[in-house]
């Protein structure tokens, strides 16, 4: 099984794009020539802000789902390299009830 890539790209409104593949270099510049995915297509030029290397694409596949998954902020914590961030970033915050 190949080795596999998981990315976050900065698209031109400021949003994020969280991809996985095979071959990054290659992946990248059919985002940057709009044959990339609908979103990147819409909000070109992408930025490669983030990239993970795995052993095995499926391996690559599974992170990518798992950090779509997240709040901006969390990604943001991820590409800033402040992992130390994540487990607070994690938990869900509540609105605190008023009591009557």
């Amino acid at each position: 099984m190949p080795k596999g890539y998981v990315y976050i790209l900065e698209c031109s409104n400021g949003g994020y794009y969280t991809g996985s593949t095979i071959d990054l270099g290659r992946r990248i510049q059919q985002h940057q020539n709009g044959q990339g995915a609908n979103y990147t297509k819409k909000h070109l030029p992408i930025k490669l802000v983030y990239q993970e290397e795995y052993p095995r694409i499926d391996l690559a596949f599974k992170r990518e789902k798992q950090i779509q998954g997240w709040s901006r902020k969390k990604k943001e914590a991820l590409i800033n390299s402040q992992q130390y961030k994540l487990p607070e970033l994690a938990k869900k915050k509540f609105p605190d009830k008023k009591k009557p």
